[in-house]
């Protein structure tokens, strides 16, 4: 395996050509290795519905199944149902085979080691056991095959059922022809309200569009299903069913922060006084509802698996990202599932005396870009130099990148950990000051030799 696909949160490269099966195995031994002298034998896995799952998958078994683990096998599911399994489960470790929201060519891997996410050094860690072939080969290794998606449904619906009994909602729902397609298909079936769907047949091609709700292109066939129906709002999901993304009947793509914004204020009523955590990506309109609340805003790094270990260390009720990642310690177990994530959203506004749109309405109103994604081979060596000659200039927090915050507006400029990219995103109260922003962030790229126009990017 390269060393590259190494990433921070996660394993994940193209098929073939950053890893092949032989590759594969040798992981599920380096996995096996660590976990059985760490923690224990039990490892959980899933994949989602990519055409080379099923082989990694069962690359992936071998490899454990010959140090000694107690393999359990999900089968194809969405990247929340393993989560789920493997807490009930108590399980040592637990992987997810996906390639997420990246092209059909890639794959990857997702992990859990002790409860915790597997990250960062960690994962270098394995690395290094492979590189090395440091693996510890035993009899005793056992392979099973178990359907959790019965009692994950259940839970689900137990939930919505328990807090808020009925719905008289309209939803559209846009499956992607992700790994969660079968269970929202189960799903909406039982669930109170009127419920339509699109996409639900897993198919790794991805025919109908690419499984990114983040990126309004992939949300505009379920934005049709919501004016075509009247439905009250849409919810798209990504290849694994992590990440959320939600559409209003104007058309009004709805960011992660913005949900969490909506989460936020139905968690502190039960939780008074607690943290509730969002990435640096997230606008400062959050942080100031989470306080007037009575909650105590925490700007965190980007990336979900550093965010679910915050949140255990200050048992955090509430975490997001702007990308659409929601975690729950509130009702759930503290890990991104957006399944659960849709079901509170449905049962907020069905409670509710007013719109999901009325209330996007009444949100404060700004001018503000989707991510910018630079392309950039030495990101981080950019971003550095960008930081030399901030702080000539300027006072900026330098937790994740760049955030420069003023009375008028922000921006970000923080290199990315799963993608050759610099991500920029800017927010400003008024229109001209937001266009004050953008040549702002233009000519400080201008300085370091990279030119990038945000208008252009914002228009595409």
């Amino acid at each position: 395996m390269k060393r590259r696909i190494f990433r921070e949160y996660d394993i994940r490269g193209i098929v073939g050509e950053d890893f092949t099966l032989s590759d594969v195995r040798q992981l599920g031994k380096a996995i096996a290795t660590h976990t059985l002298e760490t923690v224990g034998p039990k490892i959980v896995f899933g994949r989602d519905g990519r055409l080379s799952s099923p082989s990694l998958s069962a690359a992936f078994q071998e490899g454990l199944i010959s140090c000694g683990a107690t393999a359990i096998d999900l089968g194809l599911v969405p990247t929340p149902l393993l989560y789920y399994a493997a807490h009930h489960l108590k399980s040592d470790a637990a992987v997810m085979i996906t390639g997420s929201h990246n092209p059909p060519s890639y794959n990857g891997f997702k992990m859990m080691v002790g409860g915790k996410p597997f990250c960062g050094q960690d994962l270098q860690h394995l690395y290094e056991i492979i590189a090395s072939e440091s693996f510890k080969e035993r009899d005793g290794g056992i392979l099973e095959n178990v359907d959790w998606s019965t009692s994950y449904l259940e839970f689900l619906l137990d939930d919505f059922k328990k807090n808020y009994t009925s719905s008289s909602l309209k939803i559209a729902w846009d499956a992607a022809n992700g790994a969660a397609g079968n269970i929202i298909s189960r799903l909406v079936k039982v669930l109170p309200g009127t419920h339509y769907l699109i996409n639900e047949q897993i198919d790794g091609n991805f025919p109908s569009h690419h499984p990114d709700p983040t990126e309004p292109k992939n949300m505009k066939q379920l934005y049709e299903l919501v004016q075509k129906e009247k439905c009250d709002f849409g919810i798209g999901f990504d290849g694994d069913g992590d990440r959320i993304g939600v559409i209003d009947p104007k058309g009004r793509l709805v960011w992660g922060d913005q949900l969490l914004n909506i989460f936020a204020e139905e968690v502190l009523k039960t939780h008074p006084n607690s943290y509730i955590l969002a990435d640096v990506k997230s606008s400062p309109h959050l942080f100031k509802s989470i306080a007037q609340w009575g909650g105590k805003p925490l700007l965190c790094k980007t990336g979900h698996s550093q965010i679910k270990i915050k949140m255990k260390e200050l048992s955090s009720p509430l975490a997001g990202e702007m990308s659409g990642h929601i975690m729950f310690a509130d009702r759930a177990f503290g890990f991104d599932d957006a399944l659960y994530a849709a079901i509170r959203l449905i049962g907020i506004f069905s409670n509710a005396s007013f719109s999901f749109e009325s209330w996007l309405d009444q949100q404060p109103q700004s001018f503000k870009t989707k991510e910018i994604h630079v392309p950039s081979d030495h990101k981080f060596e950019h971003v550095e130099e960008l930081k030399t000659l901030l702080r000539k200039e300027k006072e900026f927090s330098d937790i994740d990148g760049i955030r420069f915050e003023e009375e008028k507006g922000w921006w970000l400029i923080r290199a990315s950990n799963t993608q050759e990219i610099i991500v920029v995103r800017i927010e400003a109260y008024t229109q001209a000051h937001f266009n004050t922003l953008i040549t702002q962030v233009e000519n400080y790229f201008d300085k370091i030799g990279l030119n990038i126009n945000i208008k252009m990017a914002i228009a595409e």
